[in-house]
């Protein structure tokens, strides 16, 4: 779903038919939104993205199977056909590991909703004889008012609009409701469709308040363009019955909702501006370095990942930067980031990467967790080493240090192009080459420097400082590479000690 959403995300029309085709098949454009407003959180999406793809999941929502026979063994047949796949799908859920794991309970899920709604409508059957919902009142808006929040109601309850919709749908074929009253009732679940979302996103991050208040919206302006043209689409299903012979039906029905939600589409040219419109009346409260550690991601570790992944990258951008302007003969107007900032950030996510639930050894995500745990401790490291002392500051401009700082002012401008995704092809092995050339000077500069004090020349306290200097430069570079290699999904390490990558030193 992941991938299919973002490598279709970069363009509005592909948003939303990524959206509508992810949704046909999984039938429920609530999981669809649930999913968008996750990636939002975790920064795989952008808000207008997310937007685009829940514009295409809502169209996509309709095009869902509705069984025909005999009510009385609908459910019956629809248990047999749907409990196998669960069967299966929980096997592979308990047996399994991996995505094999992941499909299995997809599809116990999944045949489980199946199994549930079957029946569901095949209750409403009952319903006829029971009570006959077409005599209530139809005509003036308490009615239609009435109708409509039932449709509402009846999509929160079942957290789906599919189920809603074939649950109305199965109350027309039943005469428990007129076809008026079932128009009413589909423009209702398609105003209540977003409540899933804006339960999902209760308590998370900006992003996610933003994506399901702009669903909210969206749906809401969909239900008052249904409501609009409801009147006259029963004028013209009138017309056509009594001229026609068509009668007033389901497939008139599914045709009345395909043509409003296929209305949704038309405000896709204003979303970048509902986007820019939302982040100003939901603006980011907390640290920027963090803000896609949404707690709410914790339940789905890859996600959870994915959000560490990118307040690592940041953050170890803005160390990077950091440090680069303590070096000497930095711009003047060079930014400076707070290092009391940077540190907050590296605590929030430790937390947060300690709060991801464990996954089996050997398994994909158990080597990202070993991955972003390097990268972590490297980025403690580099903070130590951002700002050096008044000692090995003046060192650090020490005519005999340039060469080594202008590598180190190399290795930290590779790292920052490579975190924020703005570097060439092959950075990586080229950032670890710099590391290793950057071990270079401490060694080779560290005999001549103690042979030169032997003699009378440097001062001890001098040569002291200039060999502090060297360590802190070559553990700059070290620390640096490390984050890199591990946040980039590279797997080059540089030369070094039987093949080892290079020890900053101590």
């Amino acid at each position: 779903m992941r991938q299919a959403l973002v490598r279709f995300g970069g363009a509005p029309l592909k948003a939303f038919a990524s959206g509508a085709l992810v949704t046909a098949p999984a039938q429920s454009s609530s999981a669809s939104t649930v999913t968008a407003i996750g990636f939002v959180s975790a920064g795989p999406l952008t808000l207008p993205q997310a937007l685009e793809v829940i514009m295409g999941a809502n169209f996509g929502d309709h095009w869902h199977r509705m069984d025909r026979g005999c009510p009385g063994t609908q459910g019956e047949r629809g248990f047999l056909r749907h409990a196998p796949r669960g069967g299966v799908g929980a096997f592979l859920g308990l047996l399994a590991r991996g995505r094999a794991k992941s499909l299995g309970l997809a599809l116990a899920g999944f045949g489980l909703i199946f199994v549930g709604i079957e029946p569901l409508q095949v209750g409403m059957a009952s319903l006829a004889g029971a009570t006959n919902l077409a005599r209530l009142p139809t005509g003036g808006w308490v009615a239609q008012s009435v109708t409509v929040t039932l449709g509402i109601m009846l999509t929160v309850l079942m957290q789906s609009s599919s189920a809603a919709v074939a649950t109305t749908l199965t109350a027309l074929h039943t005469q428990a409701v007129n076809f008026e009253q079932a128009a009413w009732l589909v423009v209702g679940a398609a105003i209540g469709t977003p409540m899933t979302g804006a339960l999902a996103a209760i308590g998370g991050s900006a992003a996610a308040r933003r994506t399901a208040l702009a669903h909210v919206l969206f749906n809401l302006a969909i239900g008052i363009i249904a409501l609009v043209s409801l009147p006259g689409f029963l004028r013209a299903i009138a017309w056509a019955q009594s001229h026609l012979g068509l009668k007033a039906d389901a497939i008139g029905l599914a045709a009345f909702r395909t043509a409003f939600i296929a209305m949704g589409a038309s405000f896709l040219p204003f979303v970048r501006s509902l986007a820019r419109l939302l982040e100003r009346w939901l603006p980011e409260t907390g640290p920027l370095l963090t803000r896609h550690l949404d707690i709410a991601l914790l339940n789905a570790p890859a996600m959870a990942l994915g959000a560490t992944d990118r307040a690592l990258q940041q953050t170890a951008d803005q160390l990077c930067c950091s440090v680069t302007s303590h070096l000497p003969k930095a711009a003047p107007n060079a930014i400076r980031p707070n290092l009391a900032e940077l540190s907050a950030a590296l605590g929030r996510i430790e937390e947060f990467f300690s709060q991801i639930p464990p996954v089996f050894e050997g398994e994909p995500l158990s080597r990202q967790r070993q991955a972003r745990l390097h990268a972590l401790d490297h980025a403690w490291r580099l903070l130590e080493g951002a700002q050096p002392p008044p000692s090995e500051h003046r060192a650090l401009a020490d005519e005999t240090l340039a060469p080594a700082i202008h590598r180190s002012r190399e290795i930290l401008a590779l790292a920052r192009s490579g975190l924020v995704g703005d570097a060439t092809a092959g950075w990586q092995a080229t950032l670890a080459a710099l590391a290793h050339d950057l071990a270079n000077p401490r060694r080779n500069e560290r005999p001549r420097l103690l042979r030169e004090t032997a003699a009378g020349r440097p001062h001890p306290v001098r040569t002291l400082e200039l060999l502090d200097a060297l360590r802190r430069l070559d553990r700059v570079g070290y620390h640096t590479w490390h984050p890199g290699h591990h946040l980039g999904g590279g797997n080059v390490q540089p030369e070094g000690r039987a093949g080892e990558p290079p020890r900053a030193a101590t």
